[in-house]
């Protein structure tokens, strides 16, 4: 049984949404440095990860640019105050029962987001996007079986109405130097790049994925922003198309972006069967948050589940198939409302 949240909580999320729509960088893993030659000062950025430091040049001392640097270190010191808030609102509401990140998935996502990931247009798919919806809907599920492993979908196609990162984003790189001992997860075809990586020695990991487009494939996608390749995902873009900002409880709070719930459950129920049959865990996972999803949207925005089968319709007829397969197995009450919806 769905429970929902007290209203309260909803209005905290709200406020720490509002508040985390402008980043707030705490200089943590930067710092400026000068070198003296020939009797000159040229300054430098140092970005640290993990481990790995790097070095920016920003050119030599004049008054503007010792200006731009003492702006920028003011700025950390005034976000001293909205950091605060955003942290003390993320522990009110984990308290208050909302679905909370592990430290591996904080620290992941934390490095993303710092990065500009999500800012580029990626979005969290699979059990942590579920995981937010509860915090997003108000509602407790009663199971989010699944991974803690990170799966995260891009595609240049769609892009959010946001400000893009000037330089491309090097995805791989950002989690290879993230100094939480990742490495690359190889392919079966050794001559083609990975798409995943994983902490050594442990099973968490993260997974890059992209929309499958023409024919049958396996072979990873590029990502050009991105410096990456992705696995290809058949009816990935339907998720990628309607795309929406959440708030995943970590430190002081991580603005993501997951596809639009109602469009999430009706994938869920296709691809559910489009797995094999060796795949019966997997298949009962997508089966049970389709239904957890559906059955709170039902109550709370019913117009969702009608939009995204709206968009389902103008898609492919095995696509559709599917959706109705997958509606013939989840709780035949959920499934004879959401057809009403149609």
């Amino acid at each position: 049984m769905i429970e929902d949240l007290p209203n309260s909580l909803m209005v905290q999320y709200s406020e720490l949404m509002q508040n985390c729509v402008q980043p707030v960088s705490d200089g943590s893993n930067l710092s400026f440095k000068y070198k003296d030659i020939n009797r000159k000062r040229y300054w430098y950025l140092y970005i640290s990860i993990g481990k790995t430091r790097r070095e920016h040049y920003l050119g030599e001392g004049t008054t503007e640019l010792l200006d731009r640097i003492d702006d920028e270190k003011a700025l950390w010191q005034s976000n001293v105050d909205d950091r605060d808030l955003r942290t003390r609102l993320v522990n009110m509401l984990i308290g208050g029962g909302m679905s909370a990140l592990s430290k591996d998935e904080g620290k992941v996502l934390t490095l993303l987001e710092r990065n500009g990931v999500f800012l580029a247009g990626a979005a969290l798919v699979g059990t942590l996007a579920f995981r937010a919806y509860s915090n997003m809907l108000g509602v407790s599920w009663h199971s989010d079986a699944g991974t803690q492993d990170v799966d995260i979908a891009m595609d240049n196609r769609y892009l959010l109405a946001l400000p893009r990162p000037k330089t491309p984003v090097n995805l791989g790189q950002l989690i290879l130097d993230s100094g939480m001992g990742f490495i690359e997860v190889p392919t079966l075809n050794p001559r083609q790049p990975s798409t995943s990586f994983r902490i050594r020695n442990r099973d968490f990991r993260v997974d890059v994925l992209a929309p499958m487009r023409g024919r049958e494939t396996t072979r990873p996608v590029k990502l050009d922003h991105f410096g990456t390749y992705a696995t290809p995902l058949r009816h990935l873009d339907y998720l990628l198309e309607d795309i929406q900002p959440a708030v995943l409880l970590y430190g002081h709070g991580i603005m993501i972006n997951v596809p639009a719930p109602g469009r999430f459950a009706i994938h869920k129920c296709a691809i559910s069967q489009m797995r094999s049959s060796s795949s019966a865990a997997k298949i009962r996972k997508d089966l049970s948050q389709a239904e957890q999803v559906l059955q709170a949207l039902l109550e709370l925005r019913p117009s969702d589940i009608a939009l995204a089968l709206r968009a389902a319709m103008e898609r492919d007829k095995a696509f559709q198939d599917r959706i109705q397969a997958g509606l013939d197995l989840v709780n035949q009450d959920v499934a004879t409302e959401v057809r009403k919806l149609v």
